[in-house]
């Protein structure tokens, strides 16, 4: 039950489904209601699948590559305690400002940049091949990061889907709070997992 709490609470700081929100709404809040739920439906479907194969051939591709696991998660503690403190400071752009621009001249914004890099970004895979890992040791703890990604996606597409009624009930500043505050508890994850993999390569 712990590493299941854990392996929600690490996908869901990540991903940052009420983080989405505004970014959603700035690129496809323009077009009507059916096409904004083609889009979020596609755009959710796409980083699921892209979760789940990194989820399944992850820590293949690391040994083939020779990168060690421990390595893996300092490097991943770093990349996201980099976006914590975005988060925190204001500046949580999960895109180039040249990605930004590409993304309001695409007709397609579902695969990019809503599904890679926002739902489906670094961050997120590295945390997913993280808890794969972990998992190992932990009894039906694969299902668990499985079941617990399947939930953080479905969350982001219910979020996506009333975009306009979260912005409403929350206000710029209560997305601006949110965020933060998921900031914080990602920081602290995010120096936990360089804390132990430096540790571990020690």
């Amino acid at each position: 039950m712990e590493f299941l709490v854990k392996s929600f609470v690490t996908l869901f700081v990540v991903m940052d489904p009420v983080g989405l929100v505004p970014v959603f709404l700035a690129l496809a809040g323009h077009y009507p209601p059916e096409k904004q739920a083609r889009i979020a439906r596609k755009a959710v479907l796409v980083a699921g699948g892209l979760l789940v194969f990194f989820f399944f051939f992850g820590r293949g591709l690391l040994e083939y590559l020779g990168i060690s696991f421990e390595a893996l998660k300092v490097a991943g503690g770093l990349l996201l305690f980099k976006i914590a403190t975005e988060m925190v400071f204001g500046h949580h752009e999960r895109e180039t400002e040249e990605e930004a621009k590409e993304a309001l001249a695409r007709s397609d914004i579902s695969v990019f940049p809503l599904a890679i890099p926002l739902i489906a970004g670094p961050g997120a895979l590295a945390s997913l091949l993280i808890l794969g890992a972990e998992a190992r040791g932990v009894p039906f703890g694969a299902v668990s990061v499985l079941l617990t990604a399947f939930l953080v996606l479905l969350l982001a597409y219910l979020f996506l889907r009333g975009a306009s009624v979260v912005r409403r009930a929350l206000g710029r500043t209560g997305v601006n709070v949110v965020t933060r505050v998921l900031g914080i508890l990602l920081a602290a994850l995010a120096v936990q997992y360089v804390a132990d993999g430096v540790k571990a390569l020690l």
